[in-house]
């Protein structure tokens, strides 16, 4: 039976050897000390004897070993698959590992977060999930520590969660249940990155959220203690409803204009406002935008938030081609681009998640078609007749070693309240009222995806 435990973690002392791993952080946890090394993907870079966890593991070789060789080829393992906030999508290339240390905490805000970076809580054995969600923990050089209260991490980027097993058998496969492989919905339950989101009329990236299993409780104005904070863009949702207390957002200009403004947030979500607008994003906002994702900040475009890079600030116009054109048909289908590793993780996932029927395709409600092709970005999403780009990502800074990530989008979550069934996102409707749907469009998958690689560490692209 698994039992889950957010809070201080009881120490497990078994044949001499002690383990007392600290707690998951709050998500709104502040300055964190240095991040400890990764230590012990098999079983320790130490060179002296098993520490903690590592004496429980039947793969021990180092002086001080508790628990028996497993024979006959076994391993001790454990099995599952991770899942988003709300326990309903499987997630891939997620981080999976038995710390054994304490996990060092987060200061909010970008931060070069790079794959070549150690796990923090030096991990005994470690996995990433595959195109299914699922995984493997141990294998015969390092496995799974036998015995009662074994720690367990799920962490994508800055969502991090951490929960204990009850028991893990020796020499045997333990299944680990779907409520403790799932991300964290709240603080309560581990680390959350702080979003700032802001709306627009064409868009509702704010009910997205809400249905990739965020709590609403997480959801504030700006200065709230949520994770998520609602900032009012052009002809969005500008208010929160009476029974998530009724407070209105800060409006989008000039709050962001102030880079410092950006730089309390891990994550910017800006929903598409219908128009350009180049009104509310002056030159100095443009500015504050490439300084705070050239500093490690993660970004994400909707549609004619093409702005920001079109006529944002050298090197930015390069990432694409931009040609304003009529929107594409509807329904349309795209193509995913599998010359790298992870968009081909996107087809084979879209098909296992049921969001495509066809590997390396995607039916698209309410495409558009500003771009024609990459320049300095790398496509996801495209098609090429008519020739388009509905996704790209890039790295920032443009030149120079990588350490922020950019996402554009060519495509709308929602129409925008085209029919009264769909989610909707205006000032006459106060959060959540405009969120009509609970399930997942295909495109939505696709973007519940994105969203979580964007997050995710970084790596050079091209």
């Amino acid at each position: 039976m698994i039992r889950l435990r957010i809070a201080l973690l009881m120490a497990s002392v078994i044949g001499g050897c002690t383990f007392s791993p600290g707690a998951e952080p709050s998500g709104n946890a502040g300055a964190g000390g240095t991040r400890p090394p990764i230590g012990g993907f098999g079983g320790s870079v130490s060179q002296g004897p098993c520490q903690g966890l590592q004496c429980q593991q039947s793969t021990c070789k180092k002086g001080g070993c508790v628990q028996p060789a497993c024979t006959g080829g076994t391993v001790t393992r454990l099995t599952g698959k991770v899942f988003d906030p709300a326990g309903k999508v499987p997630l891939s290339n997620v981080d999976v590992f038995v710390p054994n240390a304490a996990l060092a905490s987060y200061t909010d805000g970008p931060a070069c977060d790079t794959c070549a970076m150690a796990l923090s809580g030096a991990p005994v054995v470690r996995a990433k999930t595959d195109a299914t969600g699922s995984f493997t923990l141990g294998d015969s050089a390092s496995d799974v520590p036998v015995g009662a209260g074994i720690p367990l991490v799920i962490q994508v980027g800055r969502w991090r969660r951490q929960v204990t097993i009850d028991n893990v058998a020796a020499c045997a496969d333990t299944p680990v249940a779907v409520d403790a492989t799932r991300l964290p919905r709240n603080q309560s339950e581990g680390h959350l990155p702080k979003i700032a989101l802001t709306t627009g009329g064409a868009d509702a990236l704010e009910c997205l959220l809400r249905k990739i299993g965020i709590s609403d409780s997480e959801f504030t104005p700006e200065g709230g203690s949520g994770r998520v904070n609602f900032f009012a863009g052009v002809d969005g949702t500008n208010k929160f409803n009476p029974t998530l207390g009724g407070a209105s957002f800060t409006s989008v200009a000039p709050w962001w204009d102030d880079v410092a403004n950006l730089r309390k947030y891990d994550m910017i979500l800006h929903s598409c406002e219908g128009t350009e607008n180049p009104s509310n994003k002056s030159m100095q906002a443009r500015t504050a935008l490439q300084q705070y994702a050239d500093s490690g900040g993660r970004v994400f475009a909707s549609h004619w938030h093409n702005y920001w890079f079109e006529h944002g600030p050298a090197p930015w116009p390069t990432v694409a081609n931009f040609q304003h054109q009529d929107d594409l048909a509807i329904p349309f289908t795209a193509t995913i681009d599998t010359s790298f590793q992870r968009g081909a993780d996107l087809a084979q996932w879209l098909m296992n998640v049921g969001g495509s029927t066809a590997y390396g395709q995607l039916v698209i409600r309410g495409a558009q078609h500003t771009i024609n092709t990459v320049g300095t970005g790398r496509q996801w999403i495209y098609s090429t007749s008519p020739r388009s780009v509905q996704y790209l990502d890039a790295t920032t800074p443009f030149t120079g070693p990588a350490c922020g990530r950019v996402v554009l989008s060519d495509i709308h979550v929602s129409t925008g309240g085209a029919s009264s069934t769909e989610d909707d996102s205006s000032p006459s409707l106060a959060y959540p009222d405009g969120c009509r749907t609970t399930d997942l469009s295909p495109q939505e998958k696709t973007l519940e995806f994105m969203i979580f690689d964007l997050s995710s560490c970084i790596d050079i692209i091209g």
